[in-house]
Formats: structure tokens, sequence, C-alpha cells
């Protein structure tokens, strides 16, 4: 089992192998946390936040991408739409 610096470099070579797709269109991704070395957290940037295919890219495109090469992550998750649904309860606070 991979564990700290190896598992991050793997999850970001998974990364580094979607990432040109999703340039494609004016997206990104960046890698924001690894939990109990079996969860991902990643956050979709540019064209990317708000898609409404962004779930289908991030389960069938950067999940399976990632576990290629780093087999015991079990997890991806997005954080951009989170982002955005407390950006928008800010300025409604204001």
């Amino acid at each position: 089992m991979m564990t700290g610096a190896k598992l991050t470099a793997a999850v970001e070579a998974g990364l580094e192998e979607i990432r040109p797709f999703l340039q494609r269109d004016n997206g990104d991704i960046e890698l924001v946390s690894i939990k109990d070395d079996k969860d991902v957290t990643v956050r979709l940037l540019g064209t990317c936040v708000g898609c409404h295919v962004n779930q289908m890219t991030l389960k069938s495109g950067v999940e399976l991408t990632i576990k290629k090469h780093a087999p015991q992550i079990q997890t991806v998750t997005d954080i951009s739409g989170q982002e955005l649904a407390e950006d928008y309860r800010d300025q409604l606070d204001d």
C-alpha cells in the first residue's frame, strides 16, 4: 500500500493523465487532499465548474484514471460545487 509522497505522486500522475482532456474544454483539476490514504478530494476548475456532465467526468474519467495509478483509492470527491454554494450563501448574508 502506497502512503505519503508516493501516494500523492501516483494521484498527481493520474491527474496529469486526465488533465489534457479537461483543458481541451477550458477546464482543469487540482488535488486538494488525500485522507486516510484512500479518499481523494479534488477541485474542478474553469469550465468544469458547474458543467452539467462534471459528475460523469469525475466518476468515469478522473476517478478511474486515479485508481489506475493508485488502486487503493476508494473515493474521489469534487469540492468546487460546495465552494460555489458557500460563496452564494456569503452573498446572501451581505
